[in-house]
């Protein structure tokens, strides 16, 4: 019986993440005496409209079964338990893989991408930047980049390189102006080969820039390999903090440890001036990083210098060094840094296996 409970459970979505709570690793364990069922649920972070609907729909589901009275129990996942999951190995001579994520488009998460390659390369740090966002690439333009990779005699991608950062980009599997039509296994597959098949080289950081929302490249890229940890990015507006509630919630469920947040067009910088004027809500990106407990690594000005940057394939870090959008990303590089020596040294990284050498 508890193997046709297990069945029925897998037609049970996590509302937020649209997938099945068996494939997210919700179920914990089952209990059956007599006519009681006993379902015990590990959650993540989730709010209380989340847990009624997992009990009534997890009730539903194994009522199909039989008159049973079904009891739920839930309790919040164990970070601290995390050594005790099997995860995929690293990518080679790659010390540390960090996503950054959105909840929702609009919110810069590709130029925040960029720039804060290009300020951790500053700062020192061997960077390569992999362009995830498999809908809808941007970071060639932004880094004006109009070649793409070779292939090595072992069928091997090699990055091409700009500004010192080594780049790969779904760009460079379709012609502009094109779209990209797949489904989730060839997702599946375009990131295992962006990480299996590309000679990185040594890297302190690979930062992969993922599409914005919960979808199949966020599950692909935790499946494929060992994630350090992810930069959370927002912008004020209560909108999007609400979509990055729901990003923090799946990376939670993928057992993927929260580096910082990064809030983006943070008040209006005037431009040729270091005048900020609030234009929408303040302070957003702080009150989430102190509910989750993490760190607000930068509050970056909203500048149309930005923009410009971008389209002309210097991004502002380098265009306008100094400025106060540049410092800003200079400000998020080194305290990103300085988080993942903090995660290292005290073992949070231990979801993650050792990259091989």
């Amino acid at each position: 019986m508890q193997l046709e409970i297990t069945q029925v459970l897998e037609s049970v979505l996590e509302p937020n993440l649209k997938k099945n709570i068996i494939e997210l690793g919700m179920l914990d364990r089952i209990e059956i005496d007599n006519h009681i069922v006993r379902i015990h649920l590990n959650l993540p972070h989730v709010d209380e409209d989340t847990r009624t609907a997992l009990k009534d729909h997890c009730s539903r589901a194994v009522m199909q079964l039989g008159d049973f009275d079904v009891r739920i129990k839930m309790r919040p996942r164990d970070n601290r338990a995390w050594h005790n999951v099997k995860v995929p190995q690293g990518v080679k001579n790659v010390r540390h893989i960090v996503l950054v994520v959105s909840g929702k488009g609009g919110v810069g998460k590709s130029t925040v991408s960029t720039n804060l390659a290009l300020a951790l390369s500053q700062q020192g740090q061997k960077v390569g930047l992999l362009d995830c966002d498999i809908y809808g690439p941007s970071i060639p333009t932004m880094m004006g980049i109009r070649e793409t990779p070779r292939l090595n005699e072992d069928q091997k991608l090699i990055p091409v390189e700009k500004f010192g950062i080594p780049l790969i980009s779904s760009g460079f599997l379709i012609e502009p102006d094109k779209a990209l039509i797949w489904r989730g296994p060839m997702i599946h597959k375009i990131v295992s080969q962006f990480l299996g098949d590309v000679l990185w080289g040594d890297l302190d950081i690979l930062l992969v820039d993922l599409p914005p929302g919960t979808g199949d490249v966020q599950l692909s890229m935790a499946q494929s390999t060992s994630v350090r940890g992810a930069v959370l990015v927002t912008t004020p507006q209560q909108v999007a903090i609400d979509d990055v509630k729901r990003a923090y919630s799946m990376l939670e469920t993928l057992k993927i440890p929260v580096l910082g947040i990064v809030e983006n067009m943070a008040g209006f910088n005037v431009p040729g001036s270091n005048e900020v004027i609030s234009m929408f809500s303040k302070g957003g990106g702080q009150k989430l990083a102190d509910q989750y407990h993490t760190s607000l690594l930068a509050q970056i000005p909203l500048n149309p210098t930005v923009c410009t940057c971008g389209d002309e394939g210097i991004p502002i870090v380098l265009k306008e060094p100094g400025s106060l959008v540049s410092d800003a990303f200079l400000s998020a590089a080194r305290n990103l840094c300085t988080q993942l020596e903090h995660f290292e040294r005290d073992g949070i990284f231990s979801l993650a296996t050792e990259t091989k050498r």
